[in-house]
């Protein structure tokens, strides 16, 4: 099913983005629309797959999770990936895992309590997982910023772009 997404939904997708919170009587305030068109819309958002979730934003260090790190893992074979993935998948200090192009075929990013707590999950977890061939860590010393993806609404940003969305 392909969903076409016009105006209305980026200025409702943008302020869901900004605030997971905010009521939907105030986004149809917002949009000169209904709340009941608001709810319609969202669920034939959540339908399409354009929204796959909301969810609460817990800063790390606040459980004591006070170092990020990236992680690039080379993988002796990389048709193995879907069970390197697998693995990675329970260790839960990994937060995020992408396949990528480049040297290593995986990138994860994890939080560990200390430098010494991110030695074990290097040298004890990920390095003994099988095909792990080897990994090269990079420690984020400042998050400059974190955001989800950007919902242009075209009237309210700067930005103008000649890019077609395909429908």
């Amino acid at each position: 099913m392909t969903y076409q997404i016009d105006e209305i939904d980026r200025k409702i997708l943008s302020k869901l983005v900004s605030n997971a919170r905010t009521p939907f009587l105030e986004i149809a305030r917002e949009c000169n629309i209904s709340g009941a068109a608001v709810h319609q819309r969202v669920h034939k958002l959540e339908s399409a797959g354009v929204i796959t979730g909301s969810r609460m934003v817990i800063k790390p260090a606040a459980l004591g999770l006070n170092v990020c790190a990236f992680i690039s893992v080379c993988l002796s074979e990389d048709n193995k990936y879907p069970e390197v993935v697998n693995a990675l998948r329970h260790i839960p200090e990994i937060v995020e895992c992408h396949f990528v192009t480049g040297k290593a075929a995986l990138f994860v990013k994890a939080f560990c309590i200390n430098n010494e707590h991110l030695m074990h999950i290097l040298i004890n977890t990920i390095q003994r997982i099988p095909y792990v061939q080897s990994t090269d860590t990079m420690i984020s010393l400042d998050q400059a910023f974190d955001r989800e993806v950007w919902v242009s609404e075209y009237k309210a940003t700067s930005f103008r772009s000649s890019i077609v969305t395909k429908e």
